[in-house]
């Protein structure tokens, strides 16, 4: 998994969200290379794994292009330019599906295996 996006991954699951799921969707859109799709139970779970991505990336000198949803945080948006992350609670990422409107990216799941693979 590409560094970035593992990035991303780990943030994700420090915060507790689930379901974390990397598409691959170059050649599907010209708006990014990669979504990351993550769930989270509740809005300041969501907001918590919203600053933790923000806050590992900026570490790397890459920050969000844009942002949004965020006060609301029931569908959080980081735009960083290749890569965008989605981050859901549960009731929003099952109205917007993204997980079938975008079935035909390859797929990589997210599991915290607790080693790290660098």
């Amino acid at each position: 998994m590409e560094k970035t996006i593992e990035t991303i991954c780990k943030a994700l699951s420090s915060k507790k969200a689930v379901l974390i799921r990397a598409l691959n969707v170059r050649g599907l859109t010209s708006i990014a290379d990669d979504f990351v799709l993550a769930t989270t139970r509740n809005k300041k779970q969501a907001q918590a794994a919203a600053d933790e991505v923000e806050e590992k990336l900026g570490d790397l000198g890459i920050h969000a292009l844009r942002v949004e949803g965020y006060r609301e945080g029931d569908w959080i948006l980081l735009d960083f330019g290749d890569v965008i992350v989605h981050i859901f609670t549960d009731e929003e990422r099952r109205r917007y599906d993204f997980d079938s409107l975008w079935k035909e990216a390859p797929v990589e799941e997210y599991h915290e295996t607790g080693e790290d693979n660098e």
